[in-house]
């Protein structure tokens, strides 16, 4: 720990090409582009599934093989077939992004599909009742109303990712994973526990931020933020809906 301590501290570590600064930044890189692929693949699925009941079973069974894929294993073989298939600097980094993105889609899908499940059936009929139409209950009921479940699925994503990009460094990829496999190489042991660190960190602070948007994102009433005594969800949309239709 003392090596890696001094390893941090050692202001050439963290300028150039293969400084702290650069891996940070090819790291979020390789996990935001994942991520913002997996929701859109991810979001609209689970919000249709949880909307319709339809291909639950299905969906979680997928949800449960995709998560037992052996991730070093699956981007090795995706490396291999795109240095074979594809050219220059895509025919790595895409396989990555992809393993990383099979990796993302489980839990947002999951929860996405749980929360908006989990509506209170009071509050659809009350939308319903208002004349809503089966698009705008979605989008203006239960997608609300699930939110909370889904911030939480894509907190759980982004952990996973964050953890998992480390493993980009086995195919020549940036990130930080490259002080993990370089210090492996070079038995330089401060270096991988270091890399190690900053992996943990950066996972640790991108969860922080994620848990601050998401606190004001999502409705006090659904978190127990706001001091007034807790109203229905049905209550809430009757409210909701009341009001708007009164404003028109």
């Amino acid at each position: 720990m003392t090596g890696a301590w001094d390893w941090l501290i050692t202001g050439s570590n963290w300028t150039g090409s293969g400084g702290v600064l650069a891996r940070l930044v090819e790291h979020l890189w390789y996990t935001m582009l994942a991520l913002a692929i997996a929701l859109v693949i991810a979001l609209p699925i689970g919000a249709a599934i949880g909307h319709t009941g339809r291909f639950t079973g299905l969906v979680s069974g997928l949800a449960n093989a995709l998560r037992a894929i052996p991730t070093l294993g699956l981007l090795i073989l995706l490396a291999l077939w795109g240095l074979n298939t594809l050219r220059g600097s895509i025919s790595l980094l895409g396989p990555a992004i992809a393993v990383l993105v099979i990796l993302a889609v489980p839990p947002i899908l999951s929860n996405t599909y749980a929360g908006i499940a989990a509506v209170d059936p009071a509050a659809r009929d009350a939308a319903k009742g208002m004349g809503m139409t089966s698009g705008q209950v979605l989008t203006r009921v239960e997608l609300p109303v699930a939110l909370p479940l889904i911030m939480s699925g894509i907190r759980s994503a982004f952990l996973q990712v964050v953890a998992t990009a480390t493993i980009a460094a086995v195919i020549s990829l940036g990130g930080f994973g490259r002080y993990v496999i370089d210090g492996l190489a070079q038995q330089n042991y401060s270096m991988m526990v270091a890399g190690a660190f900053l992996v943990a960190v950066l996972a640790i602070a991108g969860d922080r931020i994620l848990a601050l948007i998401a606190h004001f994102v999502v409705s006090p009433g659904l978190t127990g933020r706001s001091g007034r005594a807790k109203a229905t969800t049905a209550d809430m949309v009757v409210l909701k809906t009341q009001t708007a239709a009164g404003a028109g």
